[in-house]
């Protein structure tokens, strides 16, 4: 079966900005479940000028105490693996995303893009789509994947939340 979440969100900031904010997102006190980013291989293609990046994200375990009985789900942090390719050139950014942890059980992916606007040079569209599948659970696969969906939901809100804090914080107001 699985879950998917599509996120099309409109930043009324310039593509460097949102980057850069993007990429000092995490961690933060506006999120708490993630914990460490680790950078573990940057290098830019030196013919195209394309940053490629592949980073891991160290994040809480978030999964209900109820359901961690599981002796598989009672791990205290789950891993994620992103990679992106900054073309500042194109201006865009694209990234997919994976989980570490559970592979044998669950996949998660994400491809996400940030680009320039085609309704305003000056603001950034970020566009992701996610899915998450759980197998292996037996009857807890559904429980698992309704609560990876409500999880999904809110998270891709908060994350555009911080993204906006932050966006203001650093700098300014947005343009019109």
């Amino acid at each position: 079966m699985g879950v998917t979440v599509d996120v099309h969100q409109v930043f009324r900031y310039p593509f460097e900005q949102v980057v850069a904010s993007y990429l000092r997102k995490y961690p933060s006190p506006m999120e708490k479940h993630v914990t460490a980013i680790k950078t573990m291989e940057e290098k830019t293609d030196l013919s195209t000028g394309i940053i490629y990046r592949r980073r891991i994200a160290t994040c809480q375990n978030v999964i209900p105490e109820i359901l961690r009985k599981v002796s598989v789900l009672k791990v205290s942090d789950i891993y994620l693996e992103e990679e992106s390719w900054l073309n500042m050139q194109a201006r865009n950014m694209v990234m997919k995303s994976h989980c570490l942890t559970w592979t044998q059980y669950a996949s998660l992916s994400e491809e996400s893009v940030f680009r320039e606007s085609l309704e305003n040079p000056n603001w950034t569209e970020f566009i992701q789509k996610g899915r998450i599948s759980i197998t292996g659970a037996g009857l807890l696969n559904c429980v698992l994947e309704a609560f990876a969906q409500t999880f999904l939901n809110q998270g891709v809100k908060k994350g555009i939340r911080i993204m906006e804090t932050l966006l203001q914080e650093q700098c300014g107001c947005p343009f019109s």
